[in-house]
């Protein structure tokens, strides 16, 4: 498609859900990025040119009518200039060196989209080199991701139970079960499937 813009908005559109019901004990994406913006005096415009996402796909976010990918989720982070895990808790987290954080079964924050379910562990810690996962793999094929990409930084994954087909860009596709891992340079385009009966759950951690 010859119009960058269109083709955004296609992207966008195959991305919208129904608006998504507050959970609780975690907090709303789309309040937290609004709240944001509103603070630093920026509208829509300015926002989407510090992010480099459109000014739709930043409405749609705020209004929760689209669950961002951890793709997107690393441009608002990088937009804002703040630590990913702001975007998920309001509170001020723990900075002071000689750091640790415990998070107990069912812990951490809930980001969900339609093709999977990450739960930021460590959530309550500031500023960290590495981002981990307990992340559930919902999708089943590649044609469920509008778009699938790289972004900069590393990223490991280990299965923890079921299997999965990890594509990359310049690798064939590799099937992975419980016990197996791999770790990519993620600038490479790359997306997880399940291919197991059940959904698969993996730890998956990514450099910040």
């Amino acid at each position: 498609m010859s119009n960058t813009q269109d083709y955004q908005n296609i992207i966008d559109s195959n991305r919208v859900q129904a608006p998504a019901r507050r959970r609780a004990g975690g907090m709303a994406l789309g309040k937290r990025i609004r709240d944001l913006r509103k603070n630093k005096s920026w509208t829509l415009d300015e926002a989407a040119q510090r992010t480099g996402l459109a000014a739709s796909t930043l409405s749609k976010i705020e209004n929760d009518h689209m669950s961002p990918t951890f793709d997107v989720v690393q441009k608002l982070a990088d937009g804002f200039e703040i630590d990913i895990t702001r975007l998920f808790d309001t509170e001020t987290g723990l900075e002071a060196s000689g750091r640790r954080s415990v998070t107990r079964d069912g812990g951490g924050k809930l980001m969900e989209t339609p093709v999977y379910a990450h739960r930021l562990l460590a959530s309550d810690l500031m500023n960290k080199r590495i981002l981990p996962f307990r992340s559930v793999i919902k999708a089943r094929s590649v044609d469920e991701f509008a778009d699938w990409r790289g972004h900069q930084g590393e990223e490991f994954l280990y299965v923890l139970e079921g299997e999965v087909l990890f594509h990359t860009e310049h690798y064939a596709p590799e099937r992975l079960g419980a016990g197996d891992s791999i770790y990519i340079d993620s600038n490479m385009r790359h997306a997880c499937v399940s291919i197991s009966e059940q959904d698969a759950v993996v730890l998956w951690i990514n450099t910040a």
